[in-house]
C-alpha cells in the first residue's frame, strides 16, 4: 500500500496550529480531543472537542465543534488533551498546563459539551499523560517536569480528581515522556513508554497487579506520542512517531516477547506529526492524528498542522495482510 493509496480526510485545520489528537466514542458519537495554538512551541494553546454522528465520519463537513475549553486562571497553554469514560459512563478529559509551572487537570460531561470547572490533578510540576480505567480505577503515568528531577510516577484514582502515587518512582533521574498503558485480559499492565534522555530510545514496561513491580525492556527505536491497543487475536499494534531518517506517523506491531517495534503502514505524514488517538469500532482500527499540511497535501504549509482521519480493517490486520490495498476505506 502506498501512501497515495491511502485514503485519509482531513477533518479540523481552523487554528495555526491543530495537534495532540485523542479519539473516543459516547453515547453513539465520535468525539476528538486535540490543541489549538498558534504554534508548536507558543504558549496560548486551548483544547478543542469536536464531535460527529454519522457512521463513518471521515468528511470535514461531519464535525463541529461543541466545546471549547481554555486554561484554568493563572496557567497558560494547555496541551495533550486525552478522553476516558468514567465507571458512572461520564466523559473524562486529562490534559496540562505548561505555564508557568506543569499542572494537571481532569474535567467531567455527561454529554461531551459541557465540561464545568477543571479539577487540579497531582502535584505541581507532574505531567500525567494519559488516563486508563481498570476495575473502577483510573490510573496515570505522570513524568516529573522538575529542573534536575527526572522521573516516573504511576498515579491512580477512585475518582479521577484525587490521583496518587502508586508504587515507587521509575527512572529516578532519566526523563521519561508520554506514555500509553493499557489493561489485558490477565488483568496485567503494559505501557509504551517514549525515552528522551540517554538513548532516547522507546521503553516496554510490565507488571502484574497491584502494579507495583514494573519490568523494563529497551526497544531500541526513538518514539514519540506513542497510542496502543491490543487486536483480538492478541498482537499489539502501536502509533507513533518515527525519526529514523524522516519524522512520520506510523503503525507499528509491538512484540512483548521479542521486545521489538516494527513498523508496517507509514500514514501520510511528516514533519510536525503524530499524537493518535486510536479506536476500534465496527470492525476498523480508527486513528486520529496531526501533521504538517505539506507533508499530506501537495501545496500545503510546512508551518501549519491539521488534523486527519483514517481507518484500517481489522480483519486485514487480523488476516495477516496489513499493507494490502483493502486494509483502508
Amino acid at each position: 500500500m502506498s501512501v497515495q493509496q491511502f485514503e485519509v480526510e482531513k477533518i479540523w485545520d481552523r487554528a495555526p496550529h491543530n495537534a495532540f489528537t485523542d479519539l473516543i466514542r459516547f453515547e453513539g458519537s465520535w468525539y476528538c480531543s486535540f490543541r489549538e495554538a498558534t504554534g508548536h512551541s507558543v504558549w496560548d494553546g486551548h483544547i478543542l472537542i469536536i464531535r460527529s454522528a454519522e457512521i463513518e465520519p471521515r468528511s470535514a463537513a461531519h464535525w463541529s465543534a461543541v466545546a471549547h475549553i481554555a486554561c484554568p486562571q493563572s496557567y497558560n497553554d494547555l496541551r495533550d488533551p486525552k478522553l476516558s469514560i468514567t465507571p458512572d459512563g461520564c466523559l473524562m478529559l486529562t490534559a496540562a498546563a505548561y505555564k508557568p509551572v506543569c499542572q494537571s487537570f481532569s474535567w467531567f460531561s455527561g454529554d461531551g459539551v459541557d465540561w464545568g470547572e477543571g479539577n487540579a490533578i497531582g502535584p505541581a510540576g507532574l505531567w500525567l499523560w494519559r488516563t486508563v480505567w481498570h476495575k473502577s480505577v483510573a490510573y496515570n503515568f505522570g513524568r516529573s517536569e522538575i529542573a534536575g528531577d527526572p522521573f516516573l510516577q504511576l498515579f491512580a484514582s477512585d475518582d479521577g480528581i484525587d490521583f496518587r502515587p502508586h508504587g515507587a518512582r521509575q527512572f529516578d533521574g532519566i526523563y521519561v515522556n508520554e506514555s500509553a498503558p493499557i489493561f489485558l485480559e490477565d488483568n496485567s499492565c503494559m505501557v509504551l513508554l517514549r525515552r528522551d534522555s540517554e538513548s532516547a530510545t522507546a521503553q516496554l514496561g510490565c507488571a502484574e497487579p497491584p502494579y507495583e513491580n514494573w519490568r523494563w525492556r529497551d526497544l531500541g527505536v526513538r518514539v514519540g506520542g506513542p497510542a496502543l491497543t491490543q487486536l483480538p487475536d492478541g498482537r499489539f499494534v502501536a502509533v507513533v512517531r518515527l525519526y529514523d531518517g524522516s519524522q512520520r506517523t506510523s503503525l507499528c506491531w509491538l512484540d512483548p516477547v521479542k521486545s521489538t517495534l516494527g513498523e508496517f503502514l507509514t500514514l501520510p505524514s511528516g514533519g510536525d506529526t503524530s499524537y493518535a488517538g486510536l479506536l476500534s469500532h465496527d470492525g476498523r482500527l480508527w486513528i486520529s492524528y496531526y501533521s504538517s499540511d505539506d507533508a499530506v497535501s501537495p501545496g500545503g504549509s510546512p508551518d501549519k498542522t491539521s488534523i486527519y482521519l483514517t481507518s484500517v480493517r481489522l480483519d486485514s490486520l487480523l488476516a495477516g495482510h496489513p499493507v494490502s490495498d483493502d486494509a483502508t476505506l
